[in-house]
């Protein structure tokens, strides 16, 4: 894929170039056991991580337990085991079955499995599990993923991890599969040396100097969070902090910079901060974890949607980097990181997909949280010329929606695609107050849980009144891109689609001040006679720039 603005963003791994033909991906047994709920994941629920670490800069290593409290679910008479991912090159050193009995265990392919005792369904049960070794490392952080051994400007240490897609059991034990979120949070650990800085996701509960050159802190979160949220940042880091007046009160923020960009970063990320609320808290609802508060931080990458702990690379520029997306000028009016990955606090992090193959739900929605903070800020002008600009990202490599059960990632047109979708869904319902009440109403109907895109599409469709599923079937499972054909005779149009899947349906509304007209093309081509002011509607770049379809005005 083309490496343009649209997959250098955040959580995007794929790394394809523009010339080159994608590959067939062929799965492996490992692709299978990371992405099936397998007999050995499906008997127990995740109920809270108690997750503590030591790094080694120097050496390159990372040593820790994660203490995983969890639900029987099934009823287990100790002749399933319990998969846990751990990838390499980190291994197991034990494990501790609710703080008393010690568990054998055994590393099968890519997993590791523990024999565990008979347990009863609706048991409260905990295993403890000890690792440590050398840690996968980050090379082109955050695309390819790993834990992050950096240095800062004045080449201080500074560590982080970036791994979503990859995995979270790229440096610590789990079950990495985002279909089970620890209901009750999570809590991180974290023993660092004392000259530096340690932060975690939600809100600090201890720090402890530890007399031997090292600091401990400890951080909480309460609400449910993804695997590949749960993410340390150690550095030279100092902390200035607001309460933001938020829709559901008052919302504790907490802005940790390193300490030579403390002054500028004072001037410039809550101006950004509180737009990003006032558009983002409009049009999707209340920010989903105000109890665990919202956190900015400076990170070694361009930046990652760390649920409640926000990671910023952008160098304090608007655009991404001081590039415009949009070719219009929009995308300079704004910080991209801070709006992109907070935009995924609600889509990525309050709704989760439980396959990773349904990730366009995380970045569709979010690719168009840009196009309606612009909208909210510079009016809808604005808005549609920034969601028209970012169409030139999108390739039709392949769909947007892969195989599921094998932790695949579809096209990383589920970015600009995925928004575009949305865009064109919203022209033609051409009701934003109906509109804006389904997007908040998928915050709130879903509210901290874990969906299918399957659950988003008839939802979505249910709150219309129309039956979208052929829409959605065209953008995100095929590469095809529709063609609406027409042409004018007699103060008549004639009109169908083209070049779409059976069916397809898509509603169009077409608009110039008060003159408005609404059509339901389908594959048959239909005619309607018009009113003279209606023929000027025909303009076939107008069309496009409001719905994602080639557009013709042909006989043929």
């Amino acid at each position: 894929m083309r490496l343009t603005l649209f997959t250098l963003i955040c959580c995007c791994t794929l790394n394809l170039s523009a010339q080159t033909k994608p590959a067939i991906k062929k799965f492996t047994r490992a692709d299978t056991l990371r992405g099936t709920l397998t007999p050995e994941r499906t008997w127990w629920d995740v109920q809270r991580y108690e997750l503590a670490f030591e790094p080694n800069f120097i050496a390159k290593t990372i040593s820790g337990a994660n203490e995983i409290a969890y639900k029987v679910v099934k009823a287990n008479n100790g002749n399933i085991k319990m998969q846990i991912d751990l990838q390499e090159p980190l291994v197991i050193d034990s494990v501790l079955y609710n703080g008393k009995r010690k568990l054998s265990f055994e590393k099968k392919e890519s997993v590791w499995l523990i024999t565990v005792p008979a347990q009863k369904i609706a048991e409260f049960n905990k295993v403890k599990i000890f690792y440590q070794g050398k840690v996968h490392q980050a090379v082109r952080a955050p695309w390819d993923g790993g834990f992050i051994f950096g240095v800062d400007s004045l080449k201080r240490p500074y560590m982080t991890v970036a791994c979503q897609g990859l995995g979270a059991s790229i440096w610590y034990p789990n079950k990495d599969h985002q279909s089970d979120e620890p209901n009750k949070g999570a809590s991180l650990t974290m023993t660092v040396p004392d000259s530096l800085v340690a932060i975690g996701n939600g809100r600090l509960v201890s720090k402890k100097v530890n007399g031997n050159g090292t600091a401990t802190y400890k951080y909480n979160v309460v609400n449910p969070i993804s695997n590949y949220c749960i993410i340390p940042y150690i550095g030279k880091y100092v902390n200035f902090n607001e309460t933001y007046k938020g829709e559901k009160g008052p919302l504790s923020v907490n802005y940790w910079v390193l300490d030579y960009n403390l002054n500028k970063a004072k001037a410039y990320m809550p101006d950004q901060v509180h737009k990003m609320f006032k558009a983002l808290e409009h049009w999707f609802g209340p920010y989903p974890f105000y109890e665990d508060g919202y956190q900015l931080i400076d990170a070694s990458h361009t930046g990652m949607e760390h649920q409640s702990a926000v990671s910023y690379g952008n160098k304090y520029k608007f655009g991404y980097g001081g590039r415009d997306a949009s070719g219009y000028g929009w995308g300079l009016k704004f910080d991209f990181i801070i709006i992109h990955e907070s935009g995924h606090e609600w889509f990525g992090n309050n709704l989760t997909t439980n396959d990773l193959a349904d990730m366009w739900v995380h970045e569709g929605f979010t690719n168009y949280s840009e196009t309606l903070f612009v909208d909210y800020h510079f009016g809808e002008t604005a808005g549609n010329e920034y969601n028209y600009g970012i169409r030139k990202g999108i390739r039709n490599d392949k769909p947007i929606i892969p195989a599921y059960n094998v932790n695949a990632q579809g096209s990383g047109d589920m970015y600009p695609k995925g928004g575009n979708l949305l865009h064109s869904i919203r022209h033609g319902l051409n009701n934003d107050a109906k509109f804006r009440a389904i997007l908040r109403g998928l915050n709130s109907r879903f509210y901290h849980q874990t969906v299918t895109s399957a659950q988003v599409e008839n939802y979505i469709s249910t709150q219309a009144k129309f039956n979208y599923s052929k829409v959605f079937d065209q953008y995100l499972r095929t590469t095809q891109i529709p063609t609406f054909r027409f042409f004018l005779e007699d103060g008549k149009v004639s009109y169908q689609y083209q070049d779409c899947v059976d069916g397809f349906n898509m509603p169009l509304v077409l608009k110039y001040g008060k003159v408005l007209l609404k059509l339901l093309p389908t594959t048959t081509l239909q005619t309607l006679p018009l009113k003279p002011e209606q023929l000027d509607l025909f303009i076939p770049s107008a069309i496009e720039k409001m719905y994602y379809m080639n557009v013709k005005n042909s006989k043929d």
